[in-house]
């Protein structure tokens, strides 16, 4: 007994040595490890900066061609101007919570709700989690209309060359949303989907290609007819459009904006792959300037062309709304990018759901053979091993997807689900969450002249949220009353 306990003495010893050898080494600047144990970091601005701007450029750009026929020449740009400012402004504040306490040496927050966890804490952190979540269901719903549009827009496109353009070529959009739940069902049965090293690289090509080809027909309209259509307050009151509808797209169009610009949740996390020195906060400030700057011109091509190219008839989704007829293969070849975007999108953004749900159920019933245990099953394919079957994986995961398909196919407005989605994540992930972190771990005192200017830009951002949201509520509401479901609208 006595040898038992001098041997664990020994190695206790041993392992307290070894953890001060750790210690000092990372204090000290140790070549392969940071000062939390983990790999040496080796990100630099460049990579952040080319990681945000493959995460920003998305499907929202289809529909700020649409955003600015709303609001017109002068209100559309000034808009989009705002909202990338307070965009970059608040994610400014949130690359100084990526450390708690300290800014160079503090302890790091790896994701978003990390930092709300270790900052906020208790009710607040709950509000964020809750808010995450439904954020990113609801971006899988819009994810899934979209792509089904994109879907019908090639059976369209095809069928109108076909025609020789005279065909109206009316289809219903529900056949493309089962096929794309059905695939979806098919890829969320496989444990970490989205950590496959090439699925952002497609991602990036993808987005990259479709919102390219938009800009390039926009131009190319304009070019043609050698003038820029549109008008300085954005669409007419006309017969179909009451003033009160007018009022109601302009806040949609806020949302619409917004959505375009919803990229606070993933920062934290790029953040974690910056190497310092120089302090991790300083490389992302400048890589989040570079990044929504360039996001921004980019944006404001895509929509102003377009608007310039349609003006007043702008349609909701820049590439599936019929204002471009011609070419039809590039019109293809955009809207199938589309599809393989999102396609792995729906999954990068699901996964954290089906982590969080399998992580409790786990904690909840760990003798549960249903949830915890897993079925080999061999691949006939050489090399590729076993297929690790889950009961409740698969039981869980088709239940998600066929409940966002149900509800796209109950929802299919690209526009105001797209405007609901930029409303409610906008607010309270990119505005509310940062300026209270920020004022908490800069000790800002209550009332002081910097404590009043952040919570007036919050206030502000609060009041934008909850008009876009009922724009937005406002437009589907319209929507339903001329929407028979599962009949050919398109």
């Amino acid at each position: 007994m006595q040898m038992g306990e001098n041997a664990a003495t020994k190695n206790n010893q041993h392992h307290q040595v070894f953890d001060v050898s750790i210690d000092v080494l990372a204090q000290n600047g140790s070549k392969c490890f940071d000062d939390d144990g983990r790999l040496k970091r080796s990100g630099t601005f460049w990579t952040a900066s080319a990681h945000i701007i493959t995460a920003v450029i998305g499907s929202g750009v289809l529909s700020l061609a649409w955003a600015i026929a709303q609001l017109g020449w002068i209100a559309g740009p000034t808009v989009m101007f705002l909202f990338s400012f307070v965009s970059f402004y608040a994610s400014s504040l949130l690359a100084d919570c990526y450390r708690t306490g300290d800014p160079v040496s503090g302890k790091r927050n790896y994701t978003y709700t990390d930092a709300v966890r270790s900052i906020l804490g208790g009710v607040k952190f709950k509000a964020c989690g809750f808010i995450q979540y439904l954020n990113l269901f609801g971006v899988a719903v819009g994810y899934t209309i979209a792509a089904s549009i994109s879907m019908t827009a090639i059976k369209r496109s095809n069928c109108f060359h076909a025609s020789g353009d005279k065909n109206p070529c009316h289809m219903s959009t529900t056949p493309y949303m089962l096929l794309f739940g059905i695939t979806e069902i098919v890829f969320s049965q496989i444990p970490d989907f989205d950590q496959i090293w090439w699925l952002s690289i497609v991602a990036a090509v993808m987005s990259f290609t479709y919102s390219s080809i938009g800009l390039a027909l926009g131009i190319a309209k304009v070019a043609a007819r050698g003038t820029l259509r549109g008008s300085l307050t954005g669409k007419s009151i006309v017969e179909d459009v009451t003033q009160t509808q007018k009022l109601w797209r302009s806040f949609q169009a806020l949302g619409n904006i917004a959505f375009a610009y919803s990229f606070s949740v993933i920062l934290i996390e790029i953040q974690d792959t910056v190497k310092s020195p120089p302090s991790e906060s300083k490389t992302m400030k400048k890589a989040t300037f570079i990044s929504v700057s360039v996001t921004t011109i980019f944006y404001m091509l895509c929509g102003c062309m377009g608007y310039a190219a349609f003006g007043d008839l702008a349609p909701g989704n820049l590439l599936t709304g019929f204002g471009f007829y011609h070419p039809y293969w590039l019109l293809d070849i955009a809207n199938a990018a589309i599809v393989i975007h999102l396609v792995g999108a729906y999954q990068v953004f699901c996964q954290p759901i089906f982590a969080f749900v399998e992580k409790k159920a786990a904690q909840k019933w760990p003798e549960s053979g249903f949830i915890t245990k897993e079925f080999p099953i061999p691949i006939p394919i050489p090399g590729l091993g076993s297929f690790k079957l889950n009961l409740f994986r698969l039981v869980w995961r088709t239940m998600f997807v066929m409940l966002t398909t149900i509800i796209s196919m109950l929802l299919p407005f690209f526009n105001d689900v797209v405007g609901l989605l930029g409303a409610l994540g906008f607010w309270p992930l990119t505005v509310y969450f940062p300026v209270e972190m920020y004022i908490k771990q800069r000790t800002i005192p209550k009332w002081s002249t910097r404590w009043i200017c952040l919570q007036m830009l919050s206030i502000s951002c609060l009041i934008i949220s909850i008009a876009a949201a009922a724009g937005s509520v406002a437009g589907i509401a319209l929507a339903l009353k001329s929407y028979k479901p599962f009949k050919a609208t398109a």
